[in-house]
């Protein structure tokens, strides 16, 4: 991979990891489009270190807060201050943390084909649309309680599904209990941050096992990029979701689940070139 190349999936990992849009339907096509080989186990480590470092950016204050309470609430047993939406974002990874301990090889095998993710792309792009359309909004992330806590977890844990958008389907659940546009976002980027860091350490452990050379300049780019777009995108998408719905980006799931179906039945032989 040359730099170039880093770049362009760094900034396209890092733009499409916190949209409603998935981030496997983008990286599975440009590659592909490109005729580029696979990007390799330390660059998907950069990009997740770089997503990381941008979200916990982002909610540095909020994440301050939610361990100061969160330690308190241990040491006095009561829920005190941010200690609930702490609770809660510990407590919500949990279904998406023991689908991936006892489906990854399932799902790596027989779900990460592009037919899947033009089904998963267009289908929960629609939910998303029904989701945002009839949800009633008026709650904000702090009100989240235990049943919100373990239907937001479970749909986390239906994201492994290749082209699914874990962006996308926590923000789902989250207008579909009624919480707003925004809170459903906050929560979902808050609950980004304990399963980046389960993703991460997983392939960087499968990294230092296995004997592939690492090109550090390349990791750096993928870091880097990957933080900055990542940072940005979080930001103006809070900004401008009040005021432009989920609409955009469900318009924009259907054209890019209609390309992956074009491409699947059409020009199957399309998604051999970045193998």
């Amino acid at each position: 991979m040359d730099q170039l190349q880093a770049i362009y999936l760094a900034l396209l990992q890092g733009f499409t990891e916190f949209l409603p849009i998935s981030s496997s339907g983008h990286l599975i096509l440009l590659p592909n489009l490109f005729g580029w080989q696979d990007q390799g186990l330390a660059f998907d480590v950069a990009v997740h270190i770089g997503s990381l470092i941008a979200v916990v950016s982002y909610f540095r204050h909020e994440l301050k807060l939610m361990s100061i309470d969160w330690l308190a609430s241990i040491k006095s047993r009561q829920l005190q201050g941010e200690s609930r939406l702490a609770w809660a974002v510990l407590f919500g990874t949990i279904p998406a943390g023991l689908a991936g301990l006892f489906l990854k090889d399932f799902i790596e095998v027989y779900l990460r084909s592009p037919l899947v993710i033009a089904i998963t792309t267009v289908l929960f792009g629609a939910l998303l649309w029904w989701a945002d359309a009839t949800g009633k909004r008026r709650r904000n992330e702090h009100s989240v309680g235990w049943f919100d806590v373990l239907f937001i977890g479970i749909a986390q844990a239906i994201a492994l599904i290749p082209g699914t958008s874990r962006s996308g389907i926590t923000m789902t659940a989250g207008l579909m209990l009624g919480l707003s546009r925004e809170a459903a976002a906050r929560f979902s980027f808050l609950l980004s941050i304990p399963i980046i860091i389960m993703a991460g350490g997983y392939l960087s452990l499968q990294l230092l096992q296995s004997d592939t050379a690492i090109a550090w300049d390349i990791m750096a780019v993928g870091v880097v990029v990957s933080a900055i777009t990542a940072y940005l995108c979080i930001h103006f998408f809070l900004k401008l979701l009040n005021r432009m719905g989920m609409l955009p980006f469900v318009i924009y799931r259907f054209a890019l689940g209609a390309i992956l179906f074009y491409l699947v039945f059409l020009n199957p032989g399309f998604f051999a070139h970045g193998q």
